[in-house]
């Protein structure tokens, strides 16, 4: 699934495409994908100007001029195709502005989503509301991360994939951080100290605009709008690297939890 990066990749490319621009079409070419389009969809698209591009958690965020926002997921396959030479079998949504510009919402698994709502009520969309804080943002450090860990006995990464700890962060990134920063996956969380919270916020912080720098991480279907994919996947430390020797001498081990696939060195991370 794209994580933060390759959102905020996605939405770094759409912004070269839309922003400042009037919609002259907005049309689905099926009814749903995770669940319903909004049947306004393309009334309340069409003929606004796009004001403003942006991403909360791993949602892309387009306003416009009616007070609107679109609010897009990718799912586990989605992509924007900027431009693209002629339509494919899974383009189920396109974006064309009046200066001829086309974007295709290209999802062969139909796990994204779309959906359409006041700005002024983004609050309250259904996947914001309880979400932490954004992990670049001043608003997450060591001190929130603390306060919301205390008491909780769950591993220390199963609650930084909790949203409403802190919003965004994937299974990637999550044990790649909890590597920099020589932490046990399976620590109880309220047991981590003040000080290794420290180097976690700064890991979390560091590989997240890593990946952002250059263009997040190939997996699977993932690519920005102008069809390149990502290269972080081969700064990963960890992830996908089963078996691969540390510098500590450890090699990497590879387990399951809650269904995905936790990478970590046994002998440095504690």
């Amino acid at each position: 699934m794209p994580e933060l990066p390759e959102v905020e990749t996605t939405v770094a490319g759409l912004r070269k495409i839309l922003d400042g621009e009037v919609i002259a079409r907005a049309e689905a070419f099926r009814a749903d994908l995770r669940w319903p389009m909004p049947v306004d969809l393309r009334q309340r698209l069409t003929g606004a100007r796009v004001t403003n591009l942006g991403r909360r958690a791993k949602y892309g965020l387009i306003y416009t001029d009616r007070d609107d926002v679109l609010i897009f997921h990718l799912g586990m396959s989605g992509r924007w195709r900027v431009d693209p030479s002629e339509m494919e079998k899974h383009d189920h949504f396109v974006l064309e502005t009046h200066s001829g510009r086309l974007t295709a919402l290209n999802d062969p698994r139909r796990f994204g989503s779309l959906d359409i709502m006041p700005s002024a009520h983004i609050g309250s969309f259904k996947a914001f509301v309880g979400m932490g804080p954004e992990p670049l943002s001043d608003d997450f450090d060591a001190s929130v991360l603390q306060t919301a860990l205390e008491g909780r006995a769950a591993p220390i990464k199963a609650m930084l994939l909790n949203q409403n700890i802190v919003a965004g962060l994937g299974n990637i990134y999550v044990c790649e951080a909890l590597h920099m920063s020589g932490i046990s996956p399976a620590i109880a969380a309220a047991k981590v100290s003040r000080p290794r919270l420290e180097r976690l916020v700064t890991a979390i912080k560091e590989v997240l605009t890593a990946a952002i720098a250059v263009g997040g991480s190939t997996l699977r279907d993932f690519a920005a709008p102008d069809g390149e994919l990502g290269y972080f996947a081969k700064d990963w430390r960890v992830y996908g690297r089963e078996g691969q020797a540390c510098m500590c001498g450890a090699p990497v081990k590879r387990r399951i939890d809650s269904g995905r696939s936790t990478f970590y060195y046994a002998k440095c991370q504690r």
